[in-house]
Parts: C-alpha cells; sequence; structure tokens
C-alpha cells in the first residue's frame, strides 16, 4: 500500500446521498431478505433476489460513500452470496444445494440449467467474489464450464466468453492466459462487437480488461493512471444522459473494483481515491467481521 505521504488522484461521483438515501438502502436489504427466505421454498426468482441484492450494495454506497459502515459490508456479502447460489442451483437439476446465504446455511432445491446464468451474472458474481476476497467462492465459480455460460440466444458478443475464460485461466491457472486475454481485446473492439452501444462497450466493459491487462503485467506506472481513467469513463457513462445520471446502479464500479482489488492485494500502487471504488472494500476493512 502507499505510504502517507503518496499523492492520491480524486475522482468524485456524480451521485450525492439524498436525505433518505439510509432508508432507501435499508428498505432494499429488507426486501433482499425476505426473497432469501423464500429461496428455502422455490429458487425460480433467484435471479430477482440476485438483481436486487447488487442494487442493495449500490445504494448503500450512495449512503456510505466509503463503505466504512457494516451494513454497507454486509449487504456486499450478501450479493456475494447469492451471485454464487445463482450459479449453485443452476448448476444441477437434482437435489438440493446447500448455500450459507445471510447469516446461515440455507437447503435449496436445484433448478438446473437457466438463461440468466449467463455470462454477465458470471462476471458480478465472481467480481463481488473477488472484492469480498472469497477464494473458495472464486474457484468454484471459475470450475463452471464455459459453454455452461453460453446463452441460447446468443444475447452476449462473443469477447464476453473470452473474458470470462480469461478470467476463469488466471485464477485456476491454466495456460494461455496471454492468448486468451489477447483475444478478449481484439473482439471488445466496436468493429468487431458491433451489437452493442459504443458508449457501453467503451464506458462500462471495456476498461475492466484494460485494468486486468495492466493488473496481469504488473504496470506499477500504469495501473493507476488506467484505472483514473476507467473511473472517468464509468462517470462519463452515468452521466450522459439525466435518466442515467439518477440510476444508483452507477454508484460503484464494480468491474474497475475488483480489478483494483486484485491490484491492491498484488502490491500495486493504487493511487485512486473514490466513491467508485470505496475504500473499505478495496482495503476489505471489514474482512472476516462475519461468515461469509
Amino acid at each position: 500500500m502507499q505510504s502517507s505521504e503518496s499523492t492520491f488522484v480524486a475522482v468524485s461521483r456524480h451521485l450525492v446521498a439524498g436525505l433518505d438515501a439510509v432508508e432507501f438502502a435499508e428498505r432494499l436489504s429488507a426486501q433482499v431478505a425476505r426473497r432469501i427466505d423464500r429461496l428455502e421454498v422455490s429458487a425460480d426468482a433467484i435471479d430477482f433476489a440476485f438483481s436486487t441484492s447488487v442494487l442493495a450494495l449500490q445504494a448503500h454506497c450512495v449512503a456510505d460513500p466509503e463503505a466504512d459502515a457494516l451494513e454497507t459490508w454486509q449487504a456486499t456479502v450478501v450479493a456475494m452470496q447469492l451471485g454464487s447460489a445463482l450459479f449453485a442451483v443452476t448448476g444441477t437439476s437434482e437435489g438440493t444445494v446447500e448455500c450459507f446465504i445471510n447469516g446461515r446455511m440455507r437447503t435449496i432445491k436445484a433448478i438446473g440449467p437457466q438463461p440468466y446464468a449467463d455470462a454477465g451474472n458470471w462476471l458480478l458474481a465472481f467480481w463481488l467474489a473477488v472484492i469480498c476476497r472469497e477464494q473458495r467462492r472464486m474457484t468454484e465459480l471459475c470450475e463452471i464450464p464455459l459453454e455452461q455460460l453460453r446463452s441460447p440466444e446468443g444475447e452476449y458478443e462473443e469477447f464476453y466468453y473470452h473474458w470470462v475464460d480469461v478470467q476463469q485461466s488466471y485464477w485456476l491457472r491454466r495456460p494461455g492466459l496471454v492468448d486468451k486475454l489477447i483475444s478478449t481485446i481484439e473482439t471488445s473492439n466496436p468493429e468487431v462487437a458491433r451489437s452493442l452501444p459504443r458508449d457501453l462497450l467503451q464506458g462500462l466493459l471495456y476498461p475492466p480488461i484494460d485494468l486486468f491487462y495492466n493488473f496481469v503485467r504488473k504496470n506499477e506506472a500504469g495501473f493507476g493512471p488506467a484505472l483514473a481513467e476507467a473511473l472517468n469513463l464509468h462517470k462519463g457513462y452515468w452521466t450522459l444522459t439525466e435518466e442515467r445520471a439518477e440510476d444508483i446502479d452507477g454508484a460503484v464500479a464494480l468491474g474497475p473494483l475488483a480489478m483494483a482489488c486484485l491490484a491492491y492485494d498484488g502490491k500495486l500502487p493504487i493511487g485512486i481515491e473514490s466513491p467508485f471504488i470505496p475504500k473499505y472494500l478495496l482495503e476489505h476493512g471489514w474482512l472476516g467481521e462475519f461468515p461469509t
């Protein structure tokens, strides 16, 4: 970690907490808790539970920009647990699955392959496991076969699968990481991934790939500037329209935060302070506070 004399670059966030920010976050967390309890009756709505939990995490971070409140860490952990559970219950069609979620072990009936157990949700689930430093869950997610994540409707551009493959290969130490990363970069080019809006691709989807490239190269001089650029691009995307600017989905840059967590743990200089990458999530300030 940088010394106290290090110079940090600040990247401000466009969202400002209103008077009801804490109450709104607490309401979302209560909704998540109710949906979690229903999973033991039926897991058919686990995707809604997961998406709501990510929304609750974002809402807590609006109210708590540094994530120094225990409630924010709990919301992060619950989102991570639900992301892992989503792939656990859809990974088999028989029997039940034991999942530790929101403070206790849950016995949930397996529901087999579902369209939402896809590359997009895998990225979210993996990044949350990285942020929570949950290595066992990271490994379990990385052991999911790539073909299992393919959308039957062809919803995702090919670079999504290359990007998943890169992260699985890195974490499980599989061969060919460099070639896979090059393929990810090439297929995420706007001229190749033509079905995606350019602002989405360049503002949100590509920056984590670039950060990972700098991380694996151990680019001490380049990671911080790349992170600053990623956060400014994130901000640019979420402030392009008035409607986006009010959307709490833009409160935390989850992909860049996950890459920054890898870099932080790898002793790369970060040099960035921003509510988009809350300080106590980046520095795992609450790690070990309660079972995950």
